[in-house]
């Protein structure tokens, strides 16, 4: 008896099973011939899979030793040191897309661009000085989408609170001041609500600007920016960060009963939204070229430092990937896209709009990848997907031995990817040595100095054995 023509059990084997069964069991004949059929799939596809471990070996070492070795680190900096910085809706970004288009394309890889509409914020001068109880400049950044301060700035008392509850049992002190948070850092998942909500929270209870502390867990006298959200109906008022260093030193002023006065200075605004691009190269799937394993990281940046970690180390490992195995001369049976997005520091805008435009082919994407944390050394790859997928993942990963990186974590995510993995396509994200990541994150210090070549190469080799084997398997990933 055939089953989807991988198992042929006789009748004499099927009793051989029945009898060594439990018989107060209730599992039945079918359901053992189940199990059977379930295990020999789980064999057949870690047989399949395992067969890769030559072409797997071939990309590593191409990308470790071969010709390829630090060439995504030498293209990041190339890119980095030509275009530096590239916030949404600036001329650098569209610089930044026409290069990659240009670079991409001369790698002989299939590039078009599709059309996007994103955000246009420009943070004009801003400075901030204390003025009492002693005279010292402050080092701030405005924060995306803020808006800006009289040109004449604002000057007023300082209210230092270190938490939202602190805020609303001050909310009496918080009329006509400016309000500073000095919240701890307890992870960036959890303090970045100062950053995004404090404007309006502050607002609420009549602050008339808010500097908050940076959202990192070091600093060198470095204010990190970010985008923050106004609720709505809420009085807009002007919003920075401010460094750590400085936020814990009006804390102590204000715990010492201290006045402390602060000029405010920003020159932000927000113009119209602007035309852009998200950036695709494919290399188109021989048997299956609807189907899709998309590669992904972000081209643009904040107009601050390079960009070069945050993300265009993504990127670039995204673009190399396809060229290790262009250069190896395979092609996989399904495309492999690589998509480099714009405005996914304004919450994945471009994205969503890629998202918008393709979701009628939802069924036709096998995995998305997204690489937004850095390219620091990979320790694992994180994974979002159906117990079957995940299966098939571990096996995957096993084909890493060679760089070590043969483990396989739950929780595959990504700002530009969330909407298919929410629509139940499976998503993979790169899990690195990241505990510097946030020191870096959104300041001037995001430059090639924070990059290390051999990372990089690690980082590209994980990044195109996956995504090529999982192209070129007989099934797509299921769901």
């Amino acid at each position: 008896m055939a089953l989807g023509g991988r198992l042929t059990l006789s009748f004499s084997v099927l009793l051989m099973l029945f009898s060594l069964c439990d018989c107060s069991s209730t599992m039945d004949v079918p359901s053992i011939i189940r199990a059977a059929s379930n295990n020999t799939a789980k064999k057949d596809t870690a047989a399949e899979v395992a067969g890769y471990a030559d072409v797997a070996k071939q990309i590593i070492d191409l990308a470790l030793s071969g010709a390829a070795q630090n060439r995504s680190y030498r293209r990041l900096a190339d890119f980095t040191d030509t275009i530096g910085n590239r916030v949404s809706g600036s001329h650098s970004l569209e610089m930044a897309i026409k290069y990659m288009y240009n670079a991409m394309t001369q790698d002989g890889l299939d590039v078009h661009l599709e059309p996007v509409k994103i955000p246009h914020w420009v943070r004009g001068n801003e400075s901030a000085e204390m003025t009492a109880p002693r005279a010292k400049t402050l080092a701030i950044l405005g924060l995306g989408s803020s808006v800006g301060t009289p040109p004449e700035g604002i000057k007023a008392e300082v209210l230092v609170v270190r938490s939202f509850d602190e805020l609303k049992l001050k909310a009496a002190e918080a009329t006509g001041r400016i309000v500073v948070f000095n919240q701890p850092f307890v992870s960036y998942e959890e303090t970045i609500a100062y950053r995004a909500y404090g404007a309006s929270e502050a607002a609420k209870v009549g602050a008339v600007a808010t500097l908050i502390r940076s959202i990192t867990p070091f600093s060198i006298n470095s204010p990190h920016t970010g985008w923050q959200d106004y609720q709505t109906g809420v009085q807009r008022i002007p919003t920075a960060c401010i460094t750590v260093e400085d936020a814990e030193l009006m804390w102590r002023m204000a715990q010492r009963g201290q006045k402390i006065v602060v000029r405010l200075t920003m020159g932000a605004k927000t113009l119209p939204d602007a035309d852009s691009f998200n950036t695709v190269a494919e290399i188109k799937g021989w048997q299956h070229p609807e189907q899709v394993v998309l590669l992904s990281g972000h081209l643009d940046s904040w107009d601050v430092g390079q960009g070069a970690m945050d993300d265009g180390g993504g990127a670039m490992i995204s673009w190399e990937a396809l060229s290790l195995i262009k250069d190896l001369g395979l092609r996989p049976r399904r495309t492999l896209r690589t998509v480099l997005w714009s405005a996914e520091e304004q919450g994945g805008v471009g994205a969503q709009q890629y998202y918008n435009l393709h979701k009628v082919n939802v069924s036709d994407f096998d995995l998305v990848m997204e690489s937004d944390s850095g390219t620091f050394t990979p320790v694992a790859l994180q994974f979002t997907g159906s117990d079957a997928a995940q299966k098939v993942m571990e096996e995957v990963v096993k084909l890493l031995a060679p760089i070590n990186t043969t483990k396989l974590e739950t929780g595959g995510e990504g700002t530009d990817i969330a909407p298919w993995i929410q629509a139940g396509v499976p998503g993979a994200s790169l899990h690195v040595a990241d505990s510097r990541y946030f020191w870096f994150h959104h300041t001037e210090g995001d430059t090639m100095t924070v990059q290390n070549a051999q990372d990089m190469n690690l980082c590209s080799a994980l990044w195109a054995v996956v995504a090529y084997v999982v192209a070129d398997l007989q099934e797509m990933l299921p769901r």
